[in-house]
């Protein structure tokens, strides 16, 4: 093919997927306003990183309470595997919101997307770290995972980028083991099982299957804010909503409803048992057992937080485990002040 030619092709081919992804975000948001005109409510979608982890439950919940009804959304909850999958699904702008880990702003600022926290669910990352039992002998601390293969629930994911701080913070450098992307749910138990992993990070309700079957030790519960402060060395907000700032701005009515909504169902769990919440969730959430998957919730619990606000310092310390180990972070200045915002939930009325 001529050089001219093949120049013009890949231009065109660019100009194509520009294309695409302007008709992507345009439908959004023309969804958006048909389904205002229609009735249904001001439309939003949120992408979330793990629809039936306990750490993201608040999502769900908040959908099964009414709460999003109650203040005339119609919300549209999509589900992925993991927190970095849901941080693509926003930027592209196939989504308003996601629900996953705060340290996507941070990530995401040096990589040039203004991207903020607008409800905060939680003030400790809800991980734990797991050990098979296979690998129990020989791994008894991060200093231990020097050659083994780490479960994460994606690569850039949130429990990656826990797992490479554990591990540089105890004198193990990012080259000298390797993560593995596992998911959550039967394909981390799997792999744990099957000796494709020696240890990994995950979430309840895994966690309690694991523990339930045996299968695995707790290396690390950092479902508590003693547990974050121990391994982390201070509160660490983790799962929350965080959505594109422009988007924010432009659309603050709707952000206010949606920081109505979250933090009505995160004072409404904290007056409830682990299960009455475990009652509210789909029924295949429980996996069959029920008083299982209320175990599970009852272990997390304490992660959330009762009314959206960003923990004092936590950005702090989320900045100071990234910049252990990314590059990025690392040489960047970041402004911790443009990664979250407390404007929608100081305005919540009890």
């Amino acid at each position: 093919m001529p050089k001219t030619l093949r120049h013009g092709s890949l231009a065109a081919a660019g100009l194509l997927v520009l294309s695409s992804l302007t008709a992507c975000a345009n439908d959004v948001a023309g969804s958006a306003a048909a389904d205002e005109a229609g009735g249904k409510g001001e439309s939003v979608k949120i992408m979330v990183g793990g629809l039936d982890k306990v750490i993201y439950l608040p999502a769900m919940l908040t959908e099964r309470l009414g709460y999003f009804d109650d203040e005339g959304l119609d919300v549209e909850l999509l589900g992925e595997h993991a927190g970095v999958e849901a941080e693509t699904a926003l930027v592209a702008g196939q989504v308003q919101g996601a629900v996953g880990f705060y340290d996507h702003t941070l990530d995401l600022q040096v990589k040039g997307e203004e991207v903020q926290s607008v409800v905060q669910f939680s003030h400790a990352p809800g991980e734990v770290q797991i050990v098979s039992d296979k690998a129990a002998t020989e791994i008894s601390s991060p200093e231990d995972f020097k050659g083994k293969r780490l479960g994460v629930t994606g690569l850039g994911s949130s429990t990656d980028f826990l797992t490479k701080y554990l591990a540089v913070k105890n004198g193990v450098s990012v080259s000298e083991f390797k993560t593995v992307p596992v998911g959550a749910g039967e394909s981390f138990i799997s792999a744990l099982k099957k000796g494709d992993i020696d240890s990994g990070m995950t979430t309840d309700p895994t966690v309690a299957t694991i523990l339930a079957e045996n299968s695995g030790k707790v290396l690390l519960d950092m479902r508590t804010p003693q547990g974050s402060d121990e391994a982390l060395g201070g509160a660490y907000p983790s799962s929350s909503l965080y959505m594109q700032t422009d988007w924010v701005n432009d659309n603050k009515e709707t952000v206010q409803k949606l920081a109505n909504a979250f933090v009505k169902t995160l004072k409404w769990m904290a007056g409830h048992s682990a299960s009455e919440i475990a009652d509210e969730m789909p029924d295949d959430y429980s996996k069959g057992n029920g008083t299982l998957y209320a175990s599970a919730i009852q272990s997390t619990m304490p992660m959330f937080t009762q009314d959206g606000v960003m923990p004092e310092d936590g950005p702090k310390t989320v900045e100071k485990v990234l910049k252990a180990f990314n590059p990025d972070i690392k040489n960047a200045d970041v402004d911790l002040s443009r990664t979250y915002t407390t404007e929608f939930v100081d305005k919540v009325v009890d």
